[in-house]
């Protein structure tokens, strides 16, 4: 029997949610194209006959600007503690300029003791030639025991990439049940849901400031879900904006939610969304705790 933990980092949207969710083979961390979507660490598991693996998912390096952005960092660091892998990785359409960020961000990271995969992601967007001078670009960047190019959007690769992950965990024992898909409450994963599809829907200055908390979440005796749910948000403007003209945008946003949370639940769910103001919420400690950045 072979397990063990594997950290999942990288810069900001080079898609390692979308990747953990495809080797994991179910939708346990969100996606969206905007940066940072990824705001704690989220574990996957992955189990066959012979293995267990660990996939730690960590919100994107960058230099912190809030207190939130400081919890998020803390995540990444504390992520990469006691592992036994690390998967770095990286967006094929890597620009010259962006080199040494990566390196900076490579060499943050206490991981001299592992081994370190690189996965060389959305290779779909790009030409087979033009991938080979960012590869010997991208090999300088860290003596990696594998570089696997790969599509985390349409699968490619990704086998390749999963048998290099399982050949190099250690000898060991199951960590979690065989049932088990991801460590994160159903209440934080339901949250999650609500806060992609606002992600998706809202203009990109918007979704930074926004969290999302389950005030009440019930199972009726038909086997309904009642979820009461608040959508924080910085600033009085973007309330409306969220709220939509005539409640059309809340509306939009709670449909889409409804949609995943029901077949994530198994079962049908009434949602209802409240938008609630939070000024300058990223800076306060507390309401950060208070709405699940432990």
């Amino acid at each position: 029997m072979k397990s063990g933990f594997v950290a999942i980092t990288g810069r900001p949207n080079a898609g390692k949610s979308t990747l953990m969710n495809h080797i994991i083979g179910e939708k346990v961390a969100i996606v969206s194209s905007k940066p940072q979507t990824t705001r704690t660490k989220i574990l996957g598991v992955k189990t066959g006959e012979d293995y267990q693996l660990v996939m730690i998912d960590t919100p994107g390096i960058h230099k912190p600007h809030n207190k939130l952005g400081k919890r998020m960092e803390k995540y990444i660091y504390t992520a990469t503690e006691d592992i036994d892998a690390l998967l770095y990785v990286v967006d094929c359409n890597i620009k010259d300029s962006e080199i040494d960020a990566e390196k900076e961000a490579l060499s943050g990271l206490k991981i001299s003791d592992v081994p370190v995969i690189l996965a060389v992601n959305k290779i779909d967007t790009v030409p087979k030639l033009q991938l080979l001078p960012v590869l010997d670009k991208l090999k300088g960047l860290y003596d990696f025991n594998d570089i696997v190019p790969i599509s985390a959007q349409n699968g490619e690769n990704l086998e390749e990439l999963f048998d290099k992950l399982r050949d190099v965990l250690p000898e060991g024992p199951k960590f979690f049940p065989d049932d088990t898909i991801t460590d994160q409450p159903e209440r934080q994963i339901v949250a999650e849901y609500i806060r992609e599809k606002a992600l998706r829907l809202l203009n990109r200055e918007i979704p930074h400031g926004i969290a999302v908390e389950i005030e009440r979440m019930k199972k009726r005796p038909n086997g309904t879900y009642e979820i009461l749910a608040a959508i924080y948000c910085e600033k009085q403007s973007h309330k409306g904006i969220i709220i939509g003209k005539g409640g059309e945008k809340l509306k939009q946003i709670g449909s889409l939610s409804r949609h995943d949370i029901e077949r994530f639940l198994g079962s049908k769910v009434y949602l209802e969304l409240w938008v609630r103001v939070k000024e300058d919420w990223r800076n306060r400690e507390n309401f950060i705790s208070d709405i699940g950045f432990e």
